[in-house]
């Protein structure tokens, strides 16, 4: 990758999160969000996230002031050598926003959009000068945390800009899981999806509450699901015979479970039972602690599992 600074074009949550971790990385970061008050909260989350970041490891360099704050998108983009694009999920802002970075950076720069769930090809479209530069790559809040990122090319995506963007995230620390085939949400988010289908379903039947749904999650299969995938863990379920065994002992009933998962829909009373739910479930909690108990856990967690090397 050419030397440079990397842009950052969309300040919020997602976008704050990933400034933090390109400067704990070493790098310069130039940022642009058109929100009034942006570079101040920008600068707030960084500082927030700096004793996190500091623990699992600063590289060399790595400092909050090299930050510097870009008038337009544009601006942010001139010059980078890698834009992270964290815009609004919709279409119209991303598609005026991407054209500007598409316009304003050099063209060997690859611009990566942390959508949630838009399509790279069609986010290429967007693109009139370089769309082949074009891909997602998603991260998980929060961004300058969690490990994961999705990387997602586009039908117009070339191989090479794609191999750059896999290594640019793992030389961040970041876990790079590539994304063979456009689906709608990628991965992560449809298998996110895919449980909150069945936990809203719960809910609605009055199965269970919003809160023991969360402790089922949180002190069951959550903690193995940290560790290991759901696949491996099944794997290792089944004893000496593995996955094998455990399809063969556990398959029938599991498509019996599955067959009768449920298909809710958001109405407004569901959504109001959610709500409900979790501010009951919540009440008397301080969630300013709560978030700052959640970064520290997840920080001790990263750390051990970067002690064990055998853990995929």
């Amino acid at each position: 990758m050419s030397t440079g600074h990397v842009a950052v074009a969309g300040a919020g949550v997602i976008g704050a999160g990933w400034a933090a971790l390109f400067l704990a990385r070493g790098l310069d970061v130039l940022a642009h969000d058109p929100a009034p008050g942006a570079e101040r909260r920008l600068r707030e989350a960084v500082r927030q996230a700096w004793p996190a970041l500091t623990r699992l490891g600063l590289a060399e360099g790595a400092a909050p002031d090299r930050l510097r704050f870009a008038g337009s998108a544009g601006e942010a983009a001139d010059g980078a050598c890698f834009v992270q694009e964290s815009g609004p999920e919709r279409e119209d802002l991303k598609g005026r926003l991407l054209a500007e970075l598409d316009e304003a950076a050099p063209p060997s720069a690859p611009v990566a959009s942390s959508t949630s769930g838009l399509m790279p090809t069609r986010l290429q479209e967007m693109c009139a000068l370089h769309p082949e530069r074009v891909l997602v790559g998603h991260p998980f809040n929060p961004s300058y945390l969690i490990p994961l990122v999705e990387v997602v090319p586009g039908a117009r995506t070339r191989r090479s800009v794609v191999e750059e963007a896999l290594r640019f995230y793992a030389g961040l620390g970041k876990r790079p899981v590539l994304v063979r085939r456009e689906v709608p949400g990628h991965v992560t988010n449809r298998l996110q999806a895919a449980l909150w289908r069945e936990a809203y379903s719960l809910v609605e039947r009055g199965v269970a509450t919003v809160a023991d749904i969360d402790a089922a999650v949180s002190h069951g299969p959550g903690l193995r699901w940290a560790l290991l995938g759901p696949l491996v863990n099944q794997h290792l379920s089944g004893g000496p015979g593995g996955m094998a065994r455990t399809l063969e002992h556990l398959g029938p009933p599991a498509q019996r479970w599955m067959d009768d998962l449920g298909a809710p829909r958001l109405t407004p009373a569901l959504t109001e039972a959610l709500v409900r739910g979790v501010d009951q479930e919540l009440a008397g909690v301080d969630q300013a602690r709560m978030v700052a108990d959640r970064d520290e856990l997840l920080v001790r967690l990263i750390e051990e599992k970067r002690r064990h090397h055998d853990l995929p």
